[in-house]
């Protein structure tokens, strides 16, 4: 026999418990002559019982049903799944945590994030100490803040002396240009790179260009690259970011953007934009879209991480109609345009000494030549040539 002090350190219970337990029947006291309760041993394992039930996650009512058998199976399917939520919960909290610690990699974390709050994700990264381009750059390319200064600098070690960073031919740029009812005025090009199409535009109009990207190498790259050319003075470069752009409002004729309006999301650029373009001006942007209502799951899963606002060419131009604009052409970028980037860049892949690199860029971007090998012709960029609505 037990006193409640006794039964309370066997149990490892306080005695209010004990009485509590009492009351609702599930041990049954004895009181002594001396007014003293004792409880028997009978009493101690019904309640290291109910302490394993409820360790199974039933509530004390579940639990008491249970002692008098009557349970049901259906109960325990439904306590089952809750802890398999909850586990799974758990795992993500201790992922997500050692992750930070830079014990485990940041990416999934980082996709998911992006996939549910990509403002939120990007304001956040800021706040971390990082500036808006290296932010941008975590958010789309190394997708772990803990690798993303050496993952940058094997990136740009296997980009460096490649002039397009992404898919692009002159043919397909001149066909968006001559589209546009003017080839004159103030023109302006967001995420212009190193220059490719810059030099383009300038080449085969009369525009003065203003090049905005937020590399300054980039920058150097298009000046050596128009430096002595005849239209060289119409070209100005500005080094910011394409979210705060020092411009007034309605100040260009025509702003052009290819393969750059993802990076803030292109319903937030065509917004954000449309202020700095005169009344009648026109805008010229590119996307990444897909060209079938089937396509590959693997080519899915490789977007969803890369780019999960990817979609139809069709939900663009809604988009761009509910955003206040015209669209007066647009067409599919040809496989020319794929071969101009892909082709350099496998070259120079297979140059590459592996050892050299540390991260996950090498990586990264052999999976995305593999899955333009295996699935081009689902996807590709797609220019879309706007006119601005008043």
């Amino acid at each position: 026999m037990y006193r409640i002090s006794e039964l309370a350190q066997q149990v490892g219970l306080s005695r209010s418990t004990l009485l509590y337990y009492e009351k609702l029947g599930l041990i049954a006291g004895q009181r002594q002559s001396n007014g003293y309760r004792r409880y028997s041993e009978k009493d101690r394992q019904r309640i290291k019982l109910l302490q394993q039930l409820q360790a199974g996650g039933l509530t004390l009512k579940e639990c008491q049903s249970c002692l008098e058998g009557k349970i049901n199976r259906s109960t325990l399917l439904e306590r089952l799944n809750t802890l398999d939520t909850e586990i799974k919960e758990k795992q993500h909290a201790k992922e997500l945590l050692s992750s930070m610690l830079g014990i485990r990699s940041m990416r999934k974390w980082h996709e998911n994030i992006e996939k549910s709050a990509p403002s939120a994700h990007l304001e956040w990264l800021m706040k971390q100490g990082f500036s808006e381009k290296n932010a941008l750059r975590l958010k789309w390319l190394s997708k772990d803040m803990n690798e993303h200064e050496q993952y940058m600098a094997d990136f740009e070690s296997i980009f460096q002396g490649l002039d397009r960073l992404g898919p692009g031919d002159e043919s397909d740029s001149l066909k968006a240009l001559h589209a546009l009812p003017t080839n004159s005025g103030e023109a302006l090009e967001i995420g212009c790179g190193k220059g490719v199409t810059t030099a383009l535009l300038a080449k085969n109009s009369t525009f003065h260009l203003t090049a905005l990207d937020n590399d300054e190498y980039n920058l150097t790259c298009l000046n050596e690259k128009v430096t002595k050319r005849p239209y060289e003075n119409r070209i100005t470069t500005v080094c910011a970011s394409m979210t705060a752009m020092p411009f007034t409002n309605e100040q260009f004729d025509v702003i052009w953007s290819e393969g750059s309006a993802y990076i803030m999301g292109v319903k937030q650029a065509l917004n954000n934009w449309k202020p700095f373009m005169k009344p009648d001006g026109y805008l010229v942007i590119s996307d990444l879209v897909w060209l079938t209502d089937k396509p590959d799951e693997k080519a899915v899963e490789f977007w969803q991480q890369n780019y999960p606002d990817m979609t139809t060419s069709e939900q663009r131009v809604k988009e761009m109609q509910e955003a206040g604009f015209e669209v007066i052409d647009s067409f599919t970028q040809s496989e020319k345009s794929w071969r101009n980037y892909l082709d350099p860049l496998k070259k120079k892949i297979a140059q590459v000494d592996e050892n050299t690199l540390t991260s996950n860029a090498l990586k990264d971007l052999r999976n995305e030549l593999q899955i333009h090998e295996h699935y081009s012709g689902q996807y590709g960029y797609h220019i879309f040539v706007l006119k601005n609505k008043v």
